[in-house]
């Protein structure tokens, strides 16, 4: 059982380091056919349909100013969860 939890954990970890990547690469300006173009383009992949669930609160926009704060939103609930596995 340990191995299992150690394993999610482990998971969730590469997955929020993932969405940190990509928050990171989205204040680049990545030109097309460049490594970290691939490099964003599969951390977005990867990471769009979990930010994306956030991206329709309310809370994860800031006003008329559209900062997007949906992966902020996602990596804190990503870590409470890792947390409340840690605690199993």
């Amino acid at each position: 059982m340990n191995l299992i939890v150690n394993m999610i954990y482990l998971a969730l970890t590469i997955y929020a380091w993932m969405i940190v990547g990509r928050a990171v690469l989205s204040w680049l300006h990545v030109r097309p056919g460049t490594a970290l173009f691939r490099i964003d383009r599969v951390l977005s992949q990867a990471t769009e349909p979990y930010v994306a669930l956030f991206r329709r609160l309310p809370m994860a926009r800031l006003g008329a100013v559209g900062i997007d704060l949906s992966s902020v939103v996602a990596l804190v609930v990503l870590l409470v969860a890792m947390q409340i596995i840690v605690r199993l």
